[in-house]
């Protein structure tokens, strides 16, 4: 099983899960023609993608999905209220083949075995994954504003660790451009994981599983790639068992191999 993060930021987020023959689409948050372009780089067909998984419906996740489904043509799944706004938000979206699950369920999707679970952030019904195929597994958490015992609780045993790691807590109180309303929703309960809060979320959920950690939706003003993996190593007290690396906005991450 790999990862393929195709970009992470606040200009958007999707990535690949791919299994043998089976490749799932994790949110839409990129536009069609960077989506595209990103899987032929990373040397996948468009055809190899059998679905899409929404973790909630903000632009940054859901809003290259009308236009991307032209060419995809693949089922979406999310939750019935996930859903309910992005089919309000654009009435395309209105056509596309969806597959609703409940917050808390464990369904199958090909040859994965998908485990959805809420998560805190300002959505209408946001969530996280553990996605397991065979003996592997991820755990997938893109936004969230604190950690939960239950998130804890379902990505405790995983292989990989794919968690957002948003901003640096001195650079986002320094930040000019923006306001402290905004800055007051980011650290809010219900708004983005620090670096710190994203590696006290590592410490706390690593196992003996655990090989690779993936940190993704960093600010491009209020992080930097080396505060973000300095924060998490400095959790793992130098265990090198453990890969430590950050998804881009701007490229497609190399795959993360798990197993």
């Amino acid at each position: 099983m790999e990862l393929i993060v195709l970009g992470s930021g606040s200009s958007g987020n999707t990535a690949v899960l791919r299994s043998g023959d089976t490749a799932i689409l994790i949110d839409a948050g990129l536009s069609a023609r960077k989506t595209m372009k990103r899987l032929a780089a990373a040397g996948l067909d468009p055809e190899q993608i059998s679905a899409v998984l929404l973790t909630h419906e903000h632009g940054d996740h859901a809003g290259g999905l009308p236009v991307l489904l032209q060419t995809l043509r693949c089922p979406v799944y999310a939750t019935r209220l996930t859903a309910d706004e992005v089919r309000g938000h654009d009435q395309r979206n209105l056509a596309a083949d969806w597959r609703l699950f409940a917050t808390g369920s464990t369904f199958t999707l090909e040859s994965f075995e998908v485990t959805a679970f809420s998560v805190p952030h300002d959505a209408v019904d946001p969530v996280g994954f553990t996605i397991r195929c065979k003996s592997l597994s991820i755990g997938i958490l893109t936004d969230l504003g604190h950690v939960t015992r239950s998130l804890l609780h379902h990505v405790s045993e995983v292989d990989c660790l794919f968690v957002e790691a948003n901003h640096d807590e001195q650079l986002l109180q320094s930040d000019t451009k923006r306001p402290f309303s905004i800055k007051q929703r980011i650290m809010s309960p219900h708004g983005h994981l620090s670096n710190r809060a994203a590696a006290d979320l590592v410490a706390k959920a690593r196992s003996a599983r655990l090989r690779q950690v993936v940190l993704g939706h960093l600010s491009r003003d209020c992080n930097t790639t080396e505060l973000a993996v300095a924060a998490v190593a400095d959790t793992l007290n130098g265990d090198d068992s453990v890969e430590v690396c950050c998804a881009r906005h701007d490229e497609a991450l190399p795959p993360v191999i798990l197993g």
